[in-house]
């Protein structure tokens, strides 16, 4: 992926660090997106951390527009962010949290790809990665407004994959089941994480399809569930 420009949302997170590092590895220079991120957050000349605030439309087109400014091009869109609310039925759930959940995990993707997509359009071979959630295809009990978010979510990714094919630029959703990162350990110390998702392996396949391998894949919807099937 040398030459390549990548933007990595939640680039500092949990998941969003190792999709970070996996895309510095194939060469690739990184733009690391978060609203608090540093540039000592990741040791390579190829890295550059940019602040910025995903859940307004303001936010997300400032961000592409810095993007940019600095390197006239953009490749490649991996967008982890999200955010996780659940333990109430849907006749418990607060106006509050329904929005939130679509604030994080739907109108921050929105946003982002509203403002990317003109530049992406540009490179005749722009990729996009989002991150998911199995939830969006197998809703829990007390989780709805989580997984309604990432359902119209994916939804989205797959009507961006359609509209711009004719560009040569391809989008994709992975599912991940429970990612073995500290929030969730912290979240869920009993649970069994022998069963969970480890991030290097979603932040491989992010970056396979995010490189040369990824022409053909377009519109595809990928779970990636570990061994909890």
């Amino acid at each position: 992926m040398k030459g390549k420009i990548a933007i990595v949302t939640g680039a500092n997170g949990g998941l969003g660090t190792f999709v970070t590092q996996a895309l510095l590895d194939a060469g690739a220079t990184v733009v690391g997106v978060s609203r608090d991120i540093q540039q000592s957050a990741f040791n390579s000349q190829a890295f550059t951390a940019l602040p910025a605030d995903l859940l307004t439309s303001a936010g997300a087109a400032s961000m592409v527009a810095s993007v940019m400014a600095r390197f006239g091009r953009l490749d490649v869109v991996a967008h982890t962010v999200g955010g996780f609310a659940g333990g109430k039925s849907i006749a418990e759930t607060d106006d509050a949290t329904f929005q939130r959940m679509f604030d994080v995990n739907l109108n921050s993707t929105f946003y982002l790809l509203r403002a990317a997509l003109p530049a992406l359009r540009k490179t005749g071979n722009g990729h996009i990665i989002a991150i998911g959630s199995r939830a969006a295809l197998e809703p829990g009990v007390g989780v709805g407004a989580y997984s309604a978010s990432k359902a119209a979510m994916v939804s989205l990714i797959r009507t961006v994959a359609l509209e711009n094919k004719d560009a040569g630029l391809t989008a994709n959703v992975i599912l991940p089941g429970t990612i073995d990162t500290p929030t969730n350990r912290k979240a869920m110390p009993k649970a069994d994480v022998s069963k969970w998702v480890q991030p290097a392996t979603i932040a491989s396949l992010i970056a396979r399809l995010a490189g040369e391998l990824g022409k053909d894949v377009n519109g595809a919807v990928i779970p990636v569930y570990g061994t909890d099937v």
